[in-house]
């Protein structure tokens, strides 16, 4: 078989499932596209390197790890940082000190998680982070990385890992009070 044959193979077999990881990871249809079109071109390209002893999707998730990588850093770079103003004030204390209490959950909180209703409220504040926190969230706590590995793959270091990880937790937090529990 030759390597043009090969390669439209692949993209015959393994478009779905690429596509379906790069979604799940980028969370937009269009940027999920350009970047597994991206994974076949690098695909071609690295051909030769490819020595079959994997199964081809297996070497081409790693090329999409990477590819998505590189998106998250680009856009990463690119994006003007995030303020806080409506947390903090000018001197960096809380505004409001009521993101520090408690929420009123009965029991210990884990019936939630097995909620749809809760689960997709979660997601759509997930969904509303800045593009640059939400990509650490989902590597840290979905898709349970190390803060090293995170911090490896984007280029950031672990002290503003674990700071953008704290303000997305706080801009979580204020969404779930607004959009669940102020619900009730």
């Amino acid at each position: 078989m030759t390597k043009d044959e090969e390669l439209k193979s692949w993209i015959e077999h393994y478009s779905g499932p690429l596509l379906k990881r790069a979604l799940y990871v980028l969370s937009n249809k269009e940027d999920a596209q350009d970047v597994v079109q991206e994974v076949f071109l690098a695909a071609y390209s690295a051909h030769d390197s490819f020595e079959g002893k994997s199964n081809p999707l297996t070497w081409l998730m790693a090329i999409l790890n990477r590819k998505v990588a590189d998106f998250y850093r680009k856009k990463y770079k690119s994006e003007p940082n995030i303020r806080l103003d409506h947390f903090f004030d000018e001197t960096g204390s809380w505004k409001q000190n009521d993101v520090l209490n408690d929420w009123n959950v009965s029991g210990d909180g884990d019936e939630l998680l097995d909620s749809s209703e809760f689960n997709k409220t979660l997601e759509e504040c997930i969904e509303e982070l800045p593009s640059r926190w939400k990509i650490l969230l989902k590597m840290y706590y979905i898709e349970e990385k190390k803060a090293p590995e995170v911090s490896q793959e984007l280029n950031v270091s672990t002290t503003n890992l674990w700071k953008i990880l704290q303000r997305s937790r706080m801009q979580l937090r204020e969404c779930l009070e607004f959009n669940w529990f102020s619900r009730s």
